[in-house]
């Protein structure tokens, strides 16, 4: 307590001091209200991290996993109260903090403007937060608003997600002297990813990836079990917490250490138990080669277990015929036809959701803002976008952050929300065929 009040008067001459919710589940609620009062519900999120941890600084998920369908709904009910009673107009920003124990929860942020989050539930849901928001400020009604990633639905439709999205923020605290590494009530990240994928062990592997090119996934040899490391907890904390499960800490223990629901500890106790598979076996078979792609293994991640080369487990999955299927984020889980750009590739599908033309020029963007690289290179990115439209070449983008431009639905012909890594440029190069690749 005495650190957090030395840090906030550094800051202000006032100090409030509240009821302390630290350890209880951070919710968050985007909510759409018109003049005429139709309201809807855009995206639920929840943080991994519990609260006490910025939500800039959390690992945050698309839709939520942990809650019931009644914590689900009175969530949802309280945001539409909230949000008529202030009468807003445009989009809004509600966080809450649940009580793990009960129902109980309180409001701790309402943000009644487009934000992070906004941007972050926009990309992961396929509704044009922004744009609906300005003609929600011109006055025009929610149903009279076509989706234009859609073009199908109307703006007044809650958009259905079958499949999950994970954020993950990027901190580069190692490039400044005498910082402290611990994350808290404060932000220190300088940017973040969103990845995709049918489970939740699929897209957080691909977001830890996404955030460091030179980590291979939820690898439990990077950091050493640490306790203190687990109660307060650090850039790297993912790392802590994936060498504690290979030291057979158990999830009740790990929860009373971190407060991380414990739904969220048995699917990152999946990943190290499959791990500890992938290092015991002789030769890896197709079953064991399929399930590992499923939970987000990347080849390098799967030859680093069985002292191997990335090379040479893309020759044996290919020879099984193990690829990536390419899915639409459509925003209406496939329930009738609706046209969209946004796509990721993922394991655990049997059919593509469109056809492969050829014809395209493959864009590769500059991944997650750090220090040193951040938006001058994404608008190199947006400037060869626009310059191939202008020759008439159809275009495709990859890329993985949600704070960017070039990942706007109206950029590109077609946008993948992937990796930029060998394997998976690779694939996505199968199966597109294009004429040629750009690296911004």
């Amino acid at each position: 307590l005495k650190a957090l009040a030395y840090q906030a008067l550094s800051h202000s001459e006032q100090l409030i001091i509240d009821k302390s919710l630290k350890g209880w589940k951070e919710v968050e609620y985007e909510v759409v209200r018109d003049a005429f009062d139709n309201c809807i519900t855009v995206c639920n999120m929840e943080n991994v991290d519990p609260l006490g941890i910025h939500t800039g600084e959390s690992i945050v998920v698309a839709p939520s996993q942990t809650l019931s369908n009644k914590e689900y709904n009175m969530l949802r009910d309280t945001a539409i109260k909230v949000i008529r009673h202030f009468g807003i107009v445009g989009e809004c920003n509600i966080q809450y903090a649940l009580n793990p124990n009960s129902e109980e929860f309180y409001i701790i942020e309402v943000n009644a403007r487009l934000s992070r989050s906004s941007a972050l539930a926009s990309k992961a849901t396929g509704y044009p937060l922004a744009y609906v928001a300005a003609k929600l400020a011109l006055g025009v009604a929610l149903p009279t608003i076509k989706n234009s990633v859609t073009k199908v639905t109307t703006a007044c439709f809650e958009p259905s997600l079958d499949y999950c999205v994970v954020k993950i923020p990027r901190w580069d605290l190692a490039k400044f002297n005498r910082v402290s590494k611990k994350i808290g009530s404060s932000m220190k990240s300088v940017g973040e990813v969103m990845a995709i994928g049918r489970n939740f062990e699929e897209a957080f592997q691909k977001a830890l990836r996404m955030v460091d090119e030179n980590v291979n996934g939820f690898d439990p040899y990077i950091k050493n079990a640490s306790e203190n490391e687990l109660r307060e907890p650090t850039d790297k904390r993912m790392f802590v917490l994936a060498a504690a499960l290979r030291k057979s800490y158990t999830v009740d223990k790990l929860y009373e250490l971190t407060k991380i629901d414990r739904w969220f500890l048995e699917k990152f106790k999946n990943i190290i138990d499959y791990y500890t598979v992938l290092e015991s076996t002789n030769s890896i078979n197709y079953e064991i080669l399929k399930k590992a792609k499923q939970i987000g293994f990347s080849d390098k991640q799967i030859a680093a277990a069985v002292k191997s080369t990335e090379i040479a487990v893309r020759k044996l999955r290919e020879e099984y015929n193990i690829t990536p299927f390419v899915k639409k984020i459509d925003t209406v889980a496939a329930e009738w036809p609706a046209s969209t750009n946004y796509l990721y590739i993922t394991y655990n599908a049997s059919t593509h959701d469109l056809d492969f033309p050829g014809e395209f020029t493959m864009v590769l963007g500059s991944g997650v803002y750090r220090i040193g690289s951040s938006v001058e290179f994404d608008w190199c990115a947006v400037g060869c976008l626009r310059e191939l439209k202008n020759q008439g070449k159809k275009t495709i983008m990859i890329n993985y952050n949600p704070e960017t431009v070039s990942t706007d639905y109206d950029m590109s012909n077609r946008l993948y929300f992937e990796e930029i890594s060998f394997e998976v440029v690779m694939d996505i190069y199968k199966i597109e065929k294009p004429d040629g690749i750009i690296l911004c």
